[in-house]
């Protein structure tokens, strides 16, 4: 445990970007251990990568700027980071700085103490209006049918050491949880509770499409779950059906006047069709992700990764 690597994902974030490369720099001068600053540029086109390379970093051991060669996502970005860092101990922060960063030092320490992940979850999650009703669900339904041991709170980051890092580079996964992937190996693990801050520049590039897919990634790569809904969709259908088929056969036995029940028979098959579909794209989203694997694309590509050192850049 020599020190510290911190990957710093960003896109499009030439608003803060400076103030965060100051405010990092100035942090790691105060830590008892060597820290590297690795920025992951993840198809940036506001020119944030140029604001990196004229910060001059006088405090981090080291810093470096890993360029993709397009937008892959924060995961895979913080992938393509890990596999640049120089450190055993590695962890990650979002360019907007909402994380703390003591949260940094006190995680180092329980790495040193032997600890191979530390989650850093939120002191004060957001459970009200539509987005805490939807984190709370996610968070729920995670912990029962994918990864038992997700907190409550929620994981924004995680500090880890040598063993986390060796397995995470030897198992890149694309359609994928960089945190479930963690959380679901079975490591040795401690959590910090910390108070997480707002958003002071420029806006969020989470957004709607990114969290549907990461529900989807969640359950598709971690659980079993939705193909066992869809057999029972299938069975309790199929008992509708034998129920409203032995209901209208004794209807038209004691009242053979009364037409046949078309309205109840649309609405029958409507139901059946819907959850046909349904399950048909449940099982194409495995094999979606079944053939993608098999194919073996890589989830990102880093095309350059410059050493940055007072200001000027070092191929």
């Amino acid at each position: 445990m020599n020190g510290l690597s911190l990957i710093i994902p960003f896109l499009n974030e030439s608003d803060g970007m400076e103030a965060c490369c100051r405010t990092l720099d100035k942090f790691v001068g105060t830590l008892r251990f060597p820290v590297e600053l690795v920025f992951v540029d993840d198809g940036s086109t506001d020119g944030t990568g140029d604001i990196i390379r004229a910060c001059r970093f006088q405090h981090a051991a080291d810093a470096k700027l890993v360029t993709l060669s397009h937008n892959c996502g924060s995961h895979a970005a913080i992938r393509a980071g890990l596999l640049n860092t120089a450190y055993e101990s590695c962890t990650w922060i979002s360019a907007d700085l909402q994380e703390p960063l003591n949260f940094i030092p006190r995680s180092y320490e329980l790495l040193e103490q032997g600890c191979d992940a530390v989650y850093i979850e939120r002191k004060a999650l957001d459970k009200v209006g539509l987005s805490g009703l939807c984190s709370g669900l996610y968070g729920n339904l995670i912990r029962k049918y994918a990864v038992k041991n997700f907190s409550a709170n929620g994981v924004n980051n995680i500090a880890f050491g040598k063993k986390v890092k060796d397995y995470l580079n030897s198992h890149i996964e694309s359609n994928s949880s960089l945190m479930l992937q963690i959380m679901d190996a079975g490591f040795c693990t401690k959590s910090l509770l910390m108070e997480y801050g707002d958003r002071t520049s420029g806006q969020s590039k989470w957004t709607f499409a990114g969290k549907i897919k990461l529900f989807i990634d969640s359950f598709v790569a971690f659980s079993f779950m939705p193909l066992r809904l869809v057999s029972i969709a299938g069975l309790v259908l199929f008992l509708l059906g034998i129920v409203f088929g032995i209901v209208t056969l004794i209807v038209k036995l004691c009242h053979p006047a009364i037409a046949a029940g078309c309205a109840a028979l649309a609405c029958l098959m409507a139901v059946g069709f819907g959850i046909t579909n349904i399950s048909l794209g449940v099982i194409a989203e495995y094999l979606w992700r079944a053939y993608d694997a098999a194919r073996g694309r890589p989830p990102f590509i880093v095309s350059d990764v410059e050493q940055i050192a007072g200001g000027t850049v070092e191929r």
